[in-house]
């Protein structure tokens, strides 16, 4: 909108300082700057409202002593990472570009299934009772079969011959480039990291600040990839208007930061489904559209650990062999099990999701 705005009245005498509209950087800080200051005024009348129509959180056991102190503490606070990144996205963002319209249907479309598997829960005021697991993969895979056929169609916004290309970290030349190998690839790593926030979040803080990293990053990266000059002094492909990416991930990370404000120990409100699922559905995204997928094992490491103990332990262990794997899981909880304090297990994991993120950062010259 101000983007749009900015480029009509440029001309017109007057309006000539307008043109910061056409700097990505320019339009990044304004997208994190109203995304900080919106979410700071939403999320307590947010938890107002949650709090006088009794959405709260489900007490669901842990086997952790914890676990019961988090009864009562309203839940889908996602709702105004989603609304407020959507604003801010459409405010600042240049609305013509594919790149971030597909980032948004993502965001919106995870984003409603989390809210929808919410509101279950409050109706049967169980936090087990929710949408099923079979459902909501059904649902996220409509999206990810629909974002394949998108990239293999004529109408991707990467360039053609990009498409179907695999790139991993510290290579120059792509790895692989079959289209019947990479696009099931694509639809796999869209539902594993859609869901691995969702796993991730158990904690307060949790969650929200390696998602902060991890789009950080890859706003980084898309800057860089949407500008010919850096991505060929980089040896990275040139994605012609990735840039505006880098505009959507500071309004996402400007919310992340105010969400954290009131998400910090002690959560005044979680984000529920409906963010971890729409947070999933944005680092899937971007991922895929900045062909970092391989990049995501290191930068979004820790939700690729904490999935990966969830699984494990679950489909493996209890369900094959009849037995836990591991004494607690996810990740987490099992950091929690061997005592150590919620608040020092929450920043423990931090540390290590911002030295993911700085490792990720040093493959930009690592080639």
């Amino acid at each position: 909108m101000i983007y749009v705005l900015g480029k009509l009245l440029q001309p017109l005498e007057g309006f000539s300082f307008l043109r910061l509209v056409e700097y990505l950087s320019a339009r990044s800080i304004g997208a994190a700057l109203t995304a900080i200051l919106l979410t700071l005024w939403l999320t307590p009348r947010l938890i107002w409202y949650l709090q006088k129509r009794a959405w709260v959180d489900q007490l669901r056991d842990t086997g952790l002593p914890t676990s019961s102190d988090k009864a009562g503490t309203p839940v889908m606070g996602g709702a105004v990472i989603v609304g407020v990144v959507a604003f801010s996205s459409l405010l600042w963002c240049n609305l013509e570009n594919a790149y971030v319209l597909l980032v948004l249907l993502g965001m919106l479309w995870f984003g409603a299934i989390g809210f929808v598997d919410d509101r279950a829960k409050m109706r049967a005021r169980s936090g087990d009772k929710g949408m099923s697991e079979r459902r909501k993969l059904v649902l996220q895979g409509l999206f990810a079969a629909l974002l394949v056929a998108v990239l293999a169609s004529p109408y991707s916004p990467l360039p053609q011959d990009e498409a179907a290309r695999l790139y991993v970290p510290f290579v120059k030349a792509h790895l692989l480039d079959l289209p019947w190998v990479y696009f099931p690839c694509v639809f796999l790593f869209v539902l594993l990291v859609g869901n691995s926030v969702n796993i991730t979040d158990g904690m307060d803080g949790l969650a929200i600040v390696p998602s902060v990293f991890v789009l950080g990053v890859l706003g980084v990266f898309g800057y860089l990839m949407g500008n010919a000059i850096w991505s060929r002094y980089l040896f990275y492909p040139f994605f012609p208007g990735a840039g505006e990416l880098a505009v959507f991930c500071s309004a996402f990370a400007g919310a992340g930061i105010g969400f954290l404000w009131f998400n910090a120990y002690p959560a005044q409100i979680f984000m529920g489904d409906t963010g971890s699922l729409s947070i999933g559905g944005c680092l899937a995204v971007v991922s895929v559209l900045l062909k970092q997928e391989a990049l995501f094992v290191i930068l979004g490491g820790l939700f690729v650990a904490e999935a990966a103990s969830s699984q494990i332990q679950d489909k493996v262990g209890i369900k094959w062999l009849g037995r836990r794997i591991f004494q607690r899981a996810p990740l987490h909880h099992q950091m929690q099990h061997n005592g150590l304090a919620e608040t020092k297990v929450v920043i423990r994991l931090w540390i290590v999701s911002g030295m993911l993120a700085l490792a990720a950062l040093a493959t930009l010259k690592l080639r």
